[in-house]
């Protein structure tokens, strides 16, 4: 099986696209910072028009999974995806 890994920049590109879709803005108006807590794992605060919203690792996934079947032409399922936090987070996709 291929594995393909997205870096740190890619995984916040993926949830600016879905974001700014999801709520009809244009991405540049889409912030986002990832994080990684022993708690609560992953997760990722996102900032459109002056409000906050925070996203778990299952929204951060299925962001993901469009961002690979749009950019990469990939369709990967949940299952594929998992999550790393070396020195920064990246995604691991195996499909």
């Amino acid at each position: 099986m291929n594995a393909t890994v997205l870096s740190m920049d890619e995984i916040i590109n993926a949830i600016c696209l879905h974001m700014a879709e999801r709520k009809s803005v244009h991405v540049e108006e889409v912030q986002v910072e990832l994080s990684w807590d022993e708690d609560t794992g992953y997760s990722a605060e996102v900032w459109i028009q002056g409000r906050s919203q925070f996203l778990v690792e299952s929204n951060m996934i299925e962001a993901i999974l469009r961002y690979m079947h749009s950019e990469y032409g990939i369709r990967a399922y949940r299952e594929d995806v998992r999550l790393e936090l070396d020195e920064e987070i990246t995604a691991v996709i195996t499909a």
